[in-house]
């Protein structure tokens, strides 16, 4: 497995060995032994969207804050993670990496990150481990097209399909972190 640590502190690309034949191939997702990063997962998660798709930007709260290993199993996404610590030197900063079925790159995105995806091809199958169970209660986000972050999503506005409770989202500065 290959670490590629990011401009964003504690999160990075992890990129698997891949071993292929005749017969098809092989991979180890996720080995907590070789991991990175000191996180007991406890929960999977997966979806399947159609191009246009964006989840996001989310996050936990408080106690039941949640690290997040993520991959897509078919077809791609562009994902992003925004560092929301408000003592961290890159505080308001976002980074972005295509994950696809291909690359079969997964993303590491710790606590005290919001984080979002845009779907780039039709139905696409995105999973994700958290070391922490969801919790209704402690759900936030920030609106997806907040121009302080100013994230390029790579879809056009027209293009972009959101939840209602995604539109309402509020603006980074907006909130009390």
């Amino acid at each position: 497995m290959n670490i590629t640590h990011t401009p964003l502190a504690d999160c990075f690309i992890i990129e698997p060995q891949i071993f292929g034949d005749a017969r098809g191939s092989f991979m180890e997702s996720y080995n907590e032994q070789k991991f990175p990063a000191d996180v007991h997962f406890v929960q999977d998660n997966q979806s399947t969207s159609q191009k246009g798709v964006l989840r996001g930007l989310h996050f936990q709260t408080g106690e039941h804050a949640q690290a997040k290993l993520v991959r897509v199993i078919r077809g791609e996404v562009l994902d992003v993670a925004v560092d929301i610590r408000p003592n961290s030197k890159t505080f308001g900063q976002h980074f972005s990496v295509v994950l696809n079925d291909q690359n079969n790159k997964q993303l590491f995105v710790p606590r005290g990150f919001a984080h979002g995806f845009i779907v780039l091809k039709d139905d696409t199958i995105f999973a994700y481990k958290c070391d922490n169970f969801y919790n209704k209660e402690a759900e936030s986000g920030i609106m997806y097209n907040d121009p302080e972050i100013a994230i390029d999503w790579m879809l056009s506005e027209e293009e972009i399909m959101l939840s209602d409770k995604d539109k309402e989202l509020p603006y980074l500065k907006s909130l009390s972190l």
